[in-house]
């Protein structure tokens, strides 16, 4: 009796596991014309979502979406805040599951709990859609038959066959119907710096299929924006482990939505069509012409400010608005004429409105175009990294110009990299980039001295931390020093003085230890830079001892002791203020500083660097002098003290800046001893 009622229960609850016959296609016509149509199909399903009527940009969105999706292509957009296009890409997911062009779709976004919201929106519009359920009932109705309860998935049936349907928090399986287009299709979803690479998901039957179809949703934040580093990051992982998701010899569809949240973030760089071609980015904006009328608009923002002030809601600017509608809209064009709220008249008032409410906010968010930001205290003069990264002369890595008389070389000491300058000069201080880098190589464009995954310690295996600086410093010394560079004239040249940093943590002692020992000692010199504040004490009032070398704000000390290596201090404020001069000045002037080649994206890190810190204007004792400070959105400035180090090896060569009387004070000036008799008498 037990045997037989545990029976008719098991086939009680098979029977209640299986979802029996299919509803019928309600549409067929509607259901091909669609599956061809993406415009239709947003238009016609997702009717709730898309209320308003389309613009311009955004059929052209559409349609861009619409090719990805057949073709496999790349596209990334940029549109105002709240116009949609995380709707539509969303939309546009599902699009490509229904119709069977992509069986493996990846949602990607920021973060993964951004990316799981994602895929609860997909969720809805697969669970509640009616009208899906109707066209679309061989996937649908099975999403329906679990009633929202994920662990019915493991035993859902159709004609006594299990169905393999998946409903997880971070996956979606669409169930294995006989004759589905979707049929075992897979959407997943995973934060950017996740688990992306390798994605793959093995069938029931054995088989293995691999994501086609990317959606990349906002792929930084506004901390990650600021970051160069992070930045770098995540372009990386977008065009390396995102763009190989469908495996060898095929391509990857994607799409990324996205906002610009600061010149030269992630989205900058993507929606650049000079730069990245193959994005064929697309930056749309709220407004594309402002109003010609801007006393109109100036008197508008001052009855709306007094409105809101006196706890009003500003409906006094808007009767002053259509009092004045023609002259105020009279050269405007607004990229969507059916965006503005009830409130509001028009497109343009919105615009004008948002602008008014938070301008910064207004560019970034609506126009795509973010206004530069600007410490306070900053200084105007400075070049940007674009700038800097294109003073390029064209000259060949290594090459020496000929007007080069002198070459130096700098070594800036970290535990984990050695970063390496060396630089060519002529007397008059025009100078020359001729090679840089980092030891060990890092073997990539653009990394960080955090994140080295090759390391000093890595390179010299067995040995502690002070070995391996003094092996690492041995290379590259030996590596620089003992090649012959080569003058457009032919002569050859060798480098004439390195200044090794002893100012990192425990290298002190290694670094003068190394200087002292090395078979290029006589070419050596470590090297302290120190900040010289307005309120230090500057060079010029030291006193200058027996057996001191004294120049333009550099000093070699006599020194005693056990240490017993002569040694360069330099006023580091200053020569940052002056390299940074001579990188202001214009190509082809003299005491112009350039940097090899010809491609400026190939100095892109290098320029990061240069334009890690920023200068203040500090008075005190008297006088006026550059403070330097990191930018709190900067992680590496050593090539930026690799080339300062450069520059004060020069001066201590004898190259001299025109008009500081550098020569005079090298050295104490000649006196006869006639002269001195005369004096005493």
């Amino acid at each position: 009796m037990k045997a037989a009622a545990g029976a008719r229960n098991r086939a009680l609850s098979a029977e209640g596991r299986d979802i029996g016959e299919l509803p019928a296609v309600v549409n067929p016509e509607r259901k091909a014309t669609a599956a061809a149509n993406f415009r239709f199909f947003c238009e016609t399903y997702f009717a709730k979502l898309f209320t308003l009527a389309w613009s311009d940009d955004h059929l052209r969105v559409i349609r861009k979406i619409e090719r990805v999706v057949m073709h496999s292509e790349t596209f990334a957009i940029a549109m105002p805040r709240a116009s949609g296009k995380t709707t539509l890409c969303q939309v546009a997911v599902v699009w490509a599951i229904l119709t069977g062009r992509h069986p493996f779709v990846f949602l990607i976004a920021s973060t993964q709990e951004y990316a799981l919201g994602m895929l609860d929106n997909i969720k809805s519009h697969l669970s509640a859609n009616d009208l899906l359920l109707a066209d679309y009932p061989e996937a649908v109705y099975p999403i329906r038959c679990l009633e929202g309860e994920s662990r019915r998935c493991s035993g859902q049936r159709y004609y006594g066959r299990l169905t393999h349907i998946g409903w997880t928090a971070d996956e979606i399986v669409m169930p294995s119907i006989p004759g589905s287009r979707c049929s075992g299709a897979v959407v997943r979803v995973a934060g950017i710096t996740g688990n992306i690479r390798g994605a793959m998901f093995i069938r029931p039957d054995g088989t293995s299929i691999r994501p086609t179809l990317a959606i990349i949703d906002d792929p930084q934040t506004d901390q990650s924006a600021r970051s160069l580093s992070q930045t770098q990051e995540r372009l990386s992982i977008v065009n390396g482990a995102i763009a190989g998701l469908a495996g060898p010899g095929k391509r990857t569809a994607m799409i990324m939505p996205c906002t610009v949240i600061r010149a030269g973030d992630l989205a900058d760089q993507v929606l650049d069509r000079g730069k990245n071609p193959l994005w064929q980015g697309e930056r749309t904006k709220l407004i594309y012409k402002f109003p010609q009328n801007v006393k109109l608009w100036d008197e508008y923002a001052r009855i709306r400010a007094e409105s809101l002030r006196s706890d009003g809601d500003g409906h006094e600017a808007t009767e002053f608005y259509a009092a004045n509608r023609a002259g105020m809209d009279e050269g405007a064009e607004v990229a969507w004429a059916a965006r503005h709220n009830p409130d509001e008249l028009s497109a343009v008032q919105h615009a004008m409105n948002l602008k008014l409410r938070n301008e910064p906010a207004f560019w970034a968010e609506y126009q795509n175009e973010p206004l530069p930001e600007k410490n306070e205290h900053e200084d105007e003069g400075l070049l940007t990294a674009d700038q800097l990264a294109g003073k390029v002369n064209g000259m060949k890595r290594g090459a020496v110009p000929i007007g080069c008389n002198h070459l130096t070389l700098f070594v800036d000491v970290h535990g984990k990299l050695l970063y390496w300058n060396v630089c060519g000069w002529e007397d008059d201080f025009t100078g020359y980039v001729l090679d840089y880098g980092a030891y060990p190589d890092q073997k990539r464009t653009y990394f960080t001295l955090r994140e080295a995954q090759r390391t000093i310690m890595s390179a010299t295996k067995g040995a502690g931390l002070e070995g391996a600086l003094y092996a690492a410093l041995e290379t590259v010394v030996n590596e620089h020093i003992s090649r012959e560079y080569h003058r457009d004239d032919g002569a050859a040249m060798r480098i004439g003085l390195c200044l090794v940093d002893a100012n990192w943590g425990t290298s002190t002692d290694v670094v003068y230890q190394f200087c002292r020992q090395s078979q290029h000692s006589a070419l050596l010199l470590p090297s302290h830079g120190r900040f010289v504040g307005a309120a230090s004490k500057p060079f010029s009032e030291y006193i200058r001892r027996p057996g001191d070398r004294v120049g333009l704000n550099w000093r070699i000390p006599n020194v005693q002791g056990k240490r017993a290596v002569r040694h360069v201090l330099f006023d580091s404020n200053y020569w940052k203020s002056c390299v940074h001069s001579r990188l202001a000045v214009a190509m082809g002037d003299r005491g112009c500083l350039s940097l090899f080649g010809r491609e400026p994206e190939a100095h892109r890190l290098f320029a990061d660097h240069l334009t890690a810190e920023y200068r203040v204007k500090t008075e005190g004792r008297g006088r006026v002098v550059d403070e330097w400070k990191l930018r709190p959105t900067a992680q590496d400035n050593h090539w930026l003290d690799g080339l300062v180090g450069c520059a004060v090896a020069a001066s201590v060569l004898g190259v001299m800046l025109p008009g500081t009387g550098e020569r005079a004070a090298q050295g104490r000036p000649r006196v006869k001893l006639s002269a001195i008799q005369r004096r005493r008498t």
